[in-house]
């Protein structure tokens, strides 16, 4: 059964909504700076670079090298955007999710 690209894991919502936040500066190190600090726990390089090749696999993003610099040992840096259907799919996602909680029973307070 082939997947179905508008269906993401909770990683790829995170890692799609990171690149969207950074914009122009959306690449490997500052997406896992960025992640880590909204998940309030290490995430490591390879699995951000495994979702992304998962999401551009899907059309859900698409990627562009950079200049290469002398700091990176002339390599480039791959930076990432969003193409039109991920932002569909985000936007998708936020649907469900929505109707999700706002079908949901109203909750006690969250737990500590």
């Amino acid at each position: 059964m082939p997947s179905d690209p508008t269906s993401l894991g909770d990683f790829e919502l995170l890692l799609l909504l990171t690149v969207l936040r950074l914009g122009d500066q959306a690449y490997g190190v500052p997406l896992c700076r960025e992640l880590s600090a909204i998940r309030r726990r290490g995430v490591a390089v390879g699995s951000v670079y495994a979702a992304l090749d998962r999401l551009q696999q899907k059309g859900l993003v698409s990627s562009t090298l950079g200049e290469s610099t002398p700091e990176r040992g002339g390599r480039a840096k791959r930076f990432f955007r969003l193409t039109q259907a991920g932002l569909r799919s985000v936007h998708h996602t936020r649907r469900l999710l929505d109707t999700l909680w706002t079908a949901l029973p109203p909750l006690a307070e969250e737990p500590a």
